[in-house]
């Protein structure tokens, strides 16, 4: 059976981890676009390169991360957080795929039966088909340009923690490793998490 690790970090609104996402200068990255069917509209991807992937002819596991946009997102912060961790040695060069942001609300959550969460947005409920979009769209696309092997993780603060928790219980073996920071399991009243997910060996990790 596979071993799928989830984490789950709850965050103080003063944690000195936003203070310094604020501050974070922009790392060297690439840029393309995807012309995506699932979702109907041309995405934006940024990825980042650990150092060793140059002088290296090995494979490199990677991490997407759905607030992938550079401005206002988290992808600065993460991109360098994960260097430092590389530089070390806390955990293995991997690359970077943040997907840039054009309707947050809708394609990072699933549908509700909750009035006041549909007044969040003027669409919501479009996290089906944005995992369809990472899933058949993007994973072709990234291990086409680059080298990669069959090691894949997602990261996602708040929504997109939301989604990140979505997708380890809707489909758990579409990644390996699963970190959700402060996750919005309000929505829907945190009915799709009480159902029986038995068969799933869970690793919750509590930091406060």
């Amino acid at each position: 059976m596979k071993i799928i690790k989830i984490t789950i970090v709850f965050l103080f609104l003063f944690n000195p981890m936003f203070c310094q996402q604020i501050m974070d200068s922009v790392p060297k990255h690439e840029t393309f676009t995807v012309q995506s069917v699932n979702l109907n509209e041309l995405r934006t991807i940024n990825v980042w390169l650990p150092k060793e992937y140059i002088t290296s002819q090995d494979s490199f596991p990677v991490m997407y991360m759905a607030d992938g946009g550079i401005i206002d997102e988290d992808f600065p912060h993460v991109a360098n957080t994960i260097a430092q961790l590389i530089a070390q040695k806390q955990i293995p060069p991997m690359i970077l795929v943040g997907i840039q942001n054009t309707q947050r609300r809708r394609d990072l959550t699933g549908p509700t039966e909750v009035e006041s969460d549909k007044k969040i947005a003027p669409v919501v409920g479009g996290s089906n088909q944005f995992r369809l979009f990472i899933k058949s769209e993007l994973f072709l696309e990234i291990e086409k340009r680059y080298k990669t092997n069959s090691k894949k993780g997602i990261l996602g603060e708040s929504l997109s923690g939301l989604f990140v928790m979505e997708t380890f219980l809707m489909e758990p073996e579409m990644f390996d490793y699963y970190i959700a920071f402060d996750p919005s399991l309000w929505w829907n009243c945190m009915l799709p998490f009480f159902s029986d997910h038995s068969k799933i060996e869970f690793f919750f990790d509590f930091k406060y």
